[in-house]
């Protein structure tokens, strides 16, 4: 097991930032999902017991949230979102210098520090001086400090944030390489859902400080009954043609036909059209709800809940100052 939360409230004066929030998540690669204000940061600090949270309770890699901030720590790999170097300070110095605080000695802090940097690509950057690095090479070598001890559990706070696409696939990549390759587990927290799909296998979705969803992206992402992508070897005028007389309907995207059978109609219908027309088939398979529906979908379910929640509770309060006095 990652973590484990149980009923977490964290409030900032008025602003109630975790609300009673019970979370748990197992090894591997899990997206942290959230429109602003959902408790993605509070949630993050929460894990590295950077905060002190108001009640509940909860475990990191076995370690409590409240008793072992220090342990976890050190056990954890935290890639921020700020900014977070030292100017005049040279990257691989940089590097050793985070290795030293989770506990290494000076000595292997400097030697997994050269291999880090030769991991995320900044090898040949590794004696200049951070203030020099463009955007990119400043979020890989985050990246480096927060794998220098090998952590078990790796915090990605949105690691592309700021870079160009190139440089974005990159992060990418290292993050999937970690993760799939390394076998180190992640929390990655993002706004893009392409890059929490291109990297991760499960999700949490949080909003207003309470869980509204999470499990296996690829389970989350429904198929929609009747409803295919196909791609076609040639001309998709005459076989549209075709499908559209039959019932069923369709609409070119990105290179396939989006189609949508009548009810009841089989999938086989797309096969016998292609044979009558003499066409090929290259590409067909179900369609499936996108992981920024998936999102909307439970957002919008939390939005739902909440609002009739504050209609109960207007109407409780109504009510109660309608009772006559004793």
């Amino acid at each position: 097991m990652l973590f484990r939360l149980s009923d977490v409230t964290k409030t900032y004066g008025p602003i109630t930032a975790l609300n009673r929030l019970s979370v748990e998540a197992a090894a591997g690669a899990v997206g942290l999902l959230g429109p602003n204000g959902a408790g993605k940061t509070t949630l993050i600090r929460t894990l590295l017991g950077l905060i002190t949270i108001d009640s509940g309770g909860g475990e990191v890699l076995g370690m409590n949230v409240r008793k072992r901030q220090l342990d976890i720590r050190q056990a954890v790999g935290f890639m921020p979102e700020d900014e977070c170097l030292f100017p005049a300070v040279p990257g691989v110095e940089f590097v050793s210098y985070a290795g030293q605080l989770c506990g290494m000695a000076r000595a292997d802090s400097m030697q997994r520090a050269h291999e880090v940097l030769n991991y995320v690509g900044l090898d040949e950057a590794r004696y200049r001086t951070v203030e020099s690095y463009s955007t990119g090479m400043k979020q890989r070598l985050k990246l480096a400090a927060a794998i220098v001890h090998d952590p078990k559990l790796l915090i990605l706070d949105e690691p592309t944030n700021g870079m160009d696409p190139g440089g974005r696939e990159e992060m990418i990549d290292l993050a999937r390489d970690l993760a799939h390759g390394k076998g180190m587990s992640l929390l990655f927290s993002s706004h893009l859902l392409p890059d929490v799909e291109a990297v991760c296998d499960h999700v949490v979705v949080l909003g207003r400080g309470t869980l509204l969803a999470q499990g296996d992206i690829r389970e989350m992402k429904q198929a929609h009954p009747g409803a295919y992508e196909v791609r076609l070897k040639g001309d998709p005028e005459p076989f549209l043609k075709r499908l559209r007389e039959s019932g069923g309907a369709a609409a070119p995207h990105d290179g396939v036909l989006l189609v949508h059978l009548r009810d009841g109609q089989s999938p086989d219908v797309l096969w016998q059209i292609a044979a009558e027309l003499g066409e090929q088939i290259r590409h067909l398979r179900p369609q499936r709800s996108s992981l920024e529906e998936v999102f909307l979908q439970a957002v919008g379910e939390g939005q739902s809940i909440r609002d009739a929640s504050q209609k109960r509770e207007a109407a409780h309060a109504s009510a109660k100052r309608r009772e006559p006095e004793a």
